[in-house]
């Protein structure tokens, strides 16, 4: 409980300096990740792995794969929407793993933050 609690603190501390910017908020659990492009309270775009044309392709794979897809999905998706610049907010979680593999993938194929 302590854990979440000091996560949520972290997100809280985040959220409250890129008030007002188009971000990329990132929510995982054991098993699935999930990526939000959100405006003012408003969300614009998303991708999860729960899609079903998605979940078809990462049956067999790791997380990290799955999350490196994700990434590239939500970075095609905002470049063909006009987005091409927002703001990292990974919601207390720690920079490593499948956040790293998705925020690395998201860059590659052309969303700036």
């Amino acid at each position: 409980m302590y854990i979440i609690k000091k996560r949520l603190k972290r997100a809280r501390n985040t959220r409250i300096k890129i008030k007002k910017k188009i971000r990329l908020v990132i929510f995982r659990t054991l098993r699935n990740i999930y990526a939000q492009i959100i405006y003012n309270n408003n969300t614009l775009l998303s991708a999860s792995t729960l899609e079903k044309k998605i979940n078809k392709i990462l049956k067999n794979y790791s997380n990290k794969y799955a999350a490196a897809i994700i990434g590239n999905i939500i970075a095609k998706r905002c470049i063909n929407n006009g987005i091409k610049k927002v703001v990292f907010d990974r919601s207390g979680y720690k920079y490593h793993g499948r956040i790293k593999a998705l925020a690395d993938s998201a860059r590659e194929f052309g969303l700036i933050f």
